[in-house]
């Protein structure tokens, strides 16, 4: 009888031990997160850009800058926009080529989330003009830039997420149909 008790007493003392330590590893994982300003978004980035049109899915890094309240490509990626207006590979390849760097500006508002741990931006697209050369003419292009959603940097990692889609495209006036719009995602683009 008395062996119970005590194997009692011992199960008791170890099962509480085991909560506490449970509970001090809990508060030990938690990670203290230093605030963020909307300072921090500004800077040079490199960012994973996912292409998605249709079942078309394509891949590849790209670079950009933030500064106060615009992000700005350097070379924005316009390959899927010229497929789409030129459909012959051959012809698109050589257009692309001759149009060079295409540089965008994309405008944003921002804001710290009550925690201070993320910025929000709410983006504000403006068209695309492009004048692609096919066939030694130049047709104009206008692409409408959307975004759905707002864009997040992250304070913990200094990373940032979000989307734009080319929605529509009128060339030469008239608008094109049919056509898949094309989305272009960030899902992670770093500080450099």
């Amino acid at each position: 009888m008395k062996n119970l008790i005590v194997l009692k007493v011992i199960t008791a003392v170890l099962i509480i031990s085991i909560i506490f330590s449970l509970f001090s590893c809990m508060n030990e994982d938690r990670i203290e997160v230093p605030p963020v300003k909307l300072e921090h978004v500004n800077g040079d980035y490199k960012g994973r850009l996912i292409t998605v049109q249709g079942e078309i899915r394509g891949e590849k890094v790209v670079d950009f800058k933030i500064k106060k309240d615009t992000l700005t490509f350097p070379e924005f990626p316009i390959k899927e926009i010229v497929k789409a207006v030129v459909k012959d590979p051959i012809k698109t390849e050589a257009a692309i080529t001759a149009m060079g760097k295409v540089k965008y500006k994309l405008n944003y508002t921002s804001v710290v989330n009550a925690e201070k741990n993320w910025v929000e931006l709410t983006f504000v697209p403006k068209e695309l003009e492009l004048q692609i050369p096919v066939d030694g003419v130049s047709k104009k292009t206008i692409v409408t830039l959307v975004t759905k959603q707002k864009g997040y940097f992250a304070g913990l990692d200094h990373t940032l997420r979000f989307v734009l889609a080319a929605e529509k495209i009128t060339v030469n006036g008239t608008v094109l149909s049919p056509f898949d719009a094309i989305y272009y995602n960030f899902p992670y683009c770093i500080k450099i």
